[in-house]
């Protein structure tokens, strides 16, 4: 009889080790989903992610691997390369506090693979590389200096001294927003000078 219930032991303990092998684990991110990362910075906000068993129950202990991928957007982890193993606390937490980001825009995955004996579990994180902010040119003037008719100067002086007259331009007053007319050029309305001819005296003798 004791030969019996100990081997109905044997196989119960079996079974419960068979059982306990082959334990689902579940994988989840807490914190740090969907981040966006300024493209070559150092980040050094964590990536936590929690394994529980098929109950819901934390699993300590699992080892928990993240994988970067070889191209495109992403970067390194703090140990240089684009793979990284952490182990699981007491609450089931696994945590991924620095990552290195490249320059290349774009979403990238993050694989996660947890394993505890032969129960595995896996699942994919997204993050994001932002793009780089274009520097803005300051903006340049296309005018090349004052208009003569929108321009600030109250007065503009127009003409010039009349050839071998000596006589002064004329001055207009321009105002802003009026259009400005050069006035022409005086002439001269001086009449010419009178001329006298004194012809050759005549003397005429009549007959006495």
């Amino acid at each position: 009889m004791k030969l019996i219930l100990s081997a109905a032991a044997l196989v119960g303990a079996v079974a419960h080790l068979a059982v306990a092998q082959v334990a689902v684990l579940h994988l989840q991110v807490i914190e740090g989903e969907g981040a966006v990362n300024a493209a070559g910075s150092h980040n050094t906000r964590p990536l936590t992610v929690e394994v529980t068993d098929e109950t819901g129950r934390p699993v300590e202990g699992a080892s928990v691997t993240f994988h970067l991928p070889e191209e495109g957007p992403g970067g390194t982890f703090g140990n240089g390369l684009r793979t990284d193993v952490t182990v699981t606390d007491a609450r089931g937490r696994a945590n991924l506090h620095s990552m290195l980001l490249n320059r290349t825009p774009g979403r990238f995955a993050i694989r996660i693979v947890a394993s505890k004996e032969q129960a595995r579990a896996g699942m994919v994180s997204f993050q994001y590389v932002a793009e780089p902010k274009a520097g803005t040119a300051p903006a340049t003037s296309s005018k090349s200096g004052p208009s003569l008719l929108h321009g600030p100067l109250k007065w503009v002086v127009l003409g010039a001294l009349a050839a071998g007259a000596g006589t002064a331009g004329v001055l207009l007053a321009g105002r802003s927003g009026s259009a400005v007319v050069p006035a022409p050029a005086p002439t001269s309305t001086q009449p010419a000078p009178a001329t006298i001819t004194i012809g050759s005296p005549s003397l005429s003798v009549g007959k006495p």
